[in-house]
């Protein structure tokens, strides 16, 4: 399996549908298992919701999977390394792009760049820090009336974040010292950039990923190491 598929991608995997949301894998068969995520909010019985696609990878057919949730009304990016097709897909919906206000790495791009501070416009989605050191600048949303947390990287569900039990690992990265800006937080639902998300007993998951990640760091790597060996 490839780390990482290059290329228009052919198919997709519906993941994590919720009331208020689905996500998909356009590329099911890689390794990093990028994930995005369409998020509705706001509305009623008389009017559509406004959704937001989250650092969104292209794939065949992918507006039909979030038509039905409402209009597109902006991208967000969280990462500075999950650009990948917010700007073909703002374009394609005619919406802006948004990225926190914090962000240095922000490349050129078509469609209309807007910075993002406080809350995403309309919504009850908190952005907030996570990392900004040595390159990595990530961010994360947070409703916590609706129950929803979604984070890009500092903690994911692919196959090298992962290990034991966990139904949440913390990256690679960052397990000696976990992003102390996750804790506390209570989330029904989790929703990662890399795999499935865990959509009932967030709060319980992110804990143990956070409360675990050092103590199970050697285990994490040894298994890392094995699945490179195996090609």
């Amino acid at each position: 399996m490839a780390l990482k598929r290059s290329g228009p991608a052919t198919d997709y995997e519906e993941i994590d549908r919720w009331d208020d949301g689905v996500g998909w894998i356009a590329y099911p068969d890689e390794t990093m298992r990028r994930a995005s995520h369409a998020l509705a909010t706001g509305g009623d019985d008389d009017e559509e919701s406004a959704v937001w696609l989250i650092d969104p990878v292209d794939a065949p057919e992918i507006d039909d999977l979030f038509a039905e949730l409402g209009d597109v009304a902006g991208v967000v990016v969280l990462l500075n390394r999950h650009y990948r097709d917010a700007d073909e897909i703002a374009r394609r919906h005619g919406v802006p792009v948004y990225v926190p206000s914090w962000f240095d790495t922000v490349p050129a791009m078509d469609a209309e760049l807007r910075r993002l501070d406080g809350r995403v416009p309309g919504t009850d989605y908190r952005l907030f820090e996570v990392f900004d050191r040595f390159g990595w600048e990530e961010a994360a949303l947070y409703d916590e009336t609706g129950g929803t947390l979604v984070v890009p990287e500092a903690v994911g569900n692919a196959p090298y974040f992962t290990t034991g039990r966990e139904r949440l690992g913390v990256h690679p990265m960052l397990r000696a010292i976990p992003p102390s800006a996750l804790r506390g937080l209570r989330p029904e639902r989790v929703l990662v950039g890399h795999g499935s998300g865990v959509l009932s007993g967030g709060d319980r998951a992110l804990a143990d990923a956070l409360d675990g990640s050092r103590r199970r760091m050697p285990k994490l790597y040894a298994q890392s190491l094995r699945m490179l060996l195996r090609g």
